[in-house]
């Protein structure tokens, strides 16, 4: 493919600028960069980036690019969680566009907050800010939400799952244009709300917020993965309890992997738990951890509201490679993270036109930067990376706070897989009840190596000629997961959750 504007370009580029105004159309490579580099993998030639300010123009510039043969890239927070939302290499057989819905960042929350419309550009932090108030959670409060992320991004690759009791994002309920047998686009209306016939009308009704009560119909399609509190279950199974690309998960925009473009999702709440305790729990047995995940997910009352594990191994990484970026998100908060990631994008397009800087610029002065502050970790957590190599940390709520502290304390004085002097000597100091911030911290200090570029750098120069983010799924049948050199790499590496 080649970018070089042409006569029938530049007419195509014409009106993308008099749909969206010349403001909000980008064609120099120098500006486009930033949306056309993965934050981990993935750039290549673009012949614009578009940034649409409503459903209806976002409409009109789909319809402009399908008349015009565009290959269509759709865009939200370009986080890297998942791929797919930049060009990856130049041997494409057309122009490609690049729209970004970074504007189209409104929702709506429908009834008193059981349910949500999220739009193209609403981010997971947005949406679980509105729904505080309200006492309601959405379907992902970790992880994803602390760097930006997009909520439709989450349904399109059926992300998440972190969250025991809710699953990964999965919606039947969804507006999106498709490209129907005949080429031509059309839009599909399954929100399950009376929005009108022609595209007009429905979108102009969401741009302008004028979805009464009356509108919205309960027709007996969901809005979360409705069974997944079942399925996790089923420890015996010998697939795992979720993974993207699960056939059982794909319904229209959920899991569609950017194959359609998504206007709309309408999303199921929750009542946010209001008595939550966090256990965290280290061992130098990987075995320790598969009876706790089994006989939890197998025998408790009360299913966990979360377990996230993660190894020795990426404490330092993340204390290296992660730092800055901890202490952002920790200091200024998760709203301000989409910020700095533009405006880091935008810096480091500059400054790759300059030999004077190293690739990685911006990364390596905000590392060092970052060095230049204590310690985040409190001594006790820094005490227990040093003791064990494993490290679990247990969110329960309700009932199961006493149902779980029960049963760990008796569970460390006789588990199988501990040595009986061990077990005598330690039963009762292998886990220990942590504050809500500092759990979230845990979260975080996890999943922030995966937007450090230079420690995908640092992984490339250890042999991995193609970085890129992974989370293993085993079978929820599989005992050992964590018993040989490689795997235990995979294991520090990787987003390894109790289902």
């Amino acid at each position: 493919m080649s970018s070089m504007t042409t006569t029938d370009n530049k007419a195509f580029l014409n009106e993308l600028a008099r749909l969206v105004g010349h403001s909000h159309l980008l064609t120099d490579p120098a500006k486009t960069a930033r949306y056309r580099k993965g934050f981990r993998s993935g750039q290549g030639d673009a012949l614009a980036v578009v940034f649409p300010g409503s459903l209806l123009e976002l409409w009109r510039v789909l319809k402009a690019c399908v008349t015009a043969d565009k290959i269509i890239l759709m865009q939200a927070a370009n986080t890297g969680l998942t791929e797919g939302s930049t060009p990856n290499g130049n041997d494409y057989d057309r122009d490609i566009v690049i729209i970004s819905t970074l504007r189209l960042d409104k929702l709506h929350v429908l009834g008193k907050g059981e349910q949500v419309l999220a739009y193209p550009g609403t981010t997971l932090y947005s949406l679980e800010k509105a729904l505080k108030p309200l006492g309601r959670e959405p379907h992902s409060v970790i992880g994803s939400s602390c760097i930006g992320a997009s909520v439709i991004g989450g349904i399109c690759n059926n992300s998440g799952g972190s969250l025991v009791q809710r699953g990964p994002a999965y919606t039947e309920m969804s507006l999106f244009a498709r490209i129907n047998e005949d080429g031509k686009l059309t839009l599909v209306n399954h929100l399950g709300i009376d929005l009108g016939e022609t595209p007009e009308q429905i979108l102009s009704k969401l741009d302008d917020d004028r979805i009464k009560d009356d509108d919205v119909r309960h027709d007996g399609r969901h809005a979360h993965d409705y069974d997944y509190v079942h399925r996790v279950r089923d420890i015996e199974a010998d697939t795992p309890a979720r993974y993207n690309a699960d056939p059982d998960r794909l319904f229209e925009s959920s899991g569609c992997a950017g194959k359609l473009a998504v206007f709309a999702v309408r999303l199921d709440t929750f009542e946010a738990e209001k008595n939550q305790q966090v256990f965290y729990i280290g061992t130098n047995q990987p075995e320790v951890l598969t009876e706790i995940r089994r006989h939890i997910l197998a025998n408790f009352e009360n299913l966990p509201v979360a377990g996230e594990y993660m190894h020795r191994d990426i404490y330092d990484i993340a204390e290296k490679y992660g730092k800055d970026t901890f202490l952002m998100i920790d200091k200024l908060g998760t709203d301000k993270m989409p910020f700095f990631f533009n405006l880091k994008g935008r810096t480091d397009a500059m400054l790759e036109k300059v030999k004077f800087f190293r690739p990685h610029f911006t990364d390596r002065a905000m590392q060092k930067f970052g060095h230049l502050f204590p310690s985040h970790l409190p001594p006790r957590m820094k005490n227990w990376r040093d003791k064990y190599e494993h490290h679990l940390l247990l969110k329960m709520a309700g009932d199961g706070v006493g149902e779980a502290k029960s049963w760990l304390v008796d569970y460390f004085k006789q588990a199988k897989a501990i040595s009986l002097s061990v077990r005598r000597r330690k039963a009762a100091k292998r886990f220990y009840t942590v504050s809500p911030l500092r759990a979230q911290q845990f979260v975080i200090r996890r999943c922030i190596p995966m937007k450090s570029k230079t420690f995908w750098r640092w992984i490339s120069l250890c042999g991995v000629t193609t970085p890129s983010g992974m989370s293993i799924y085993r079978r929820r049948s599989t005992a050992s997961w964590c018993t040989s050199s490689i795997t235990a790499i995979l294991c520090a590496m990787s987003s390894i959750r109790i289902t």
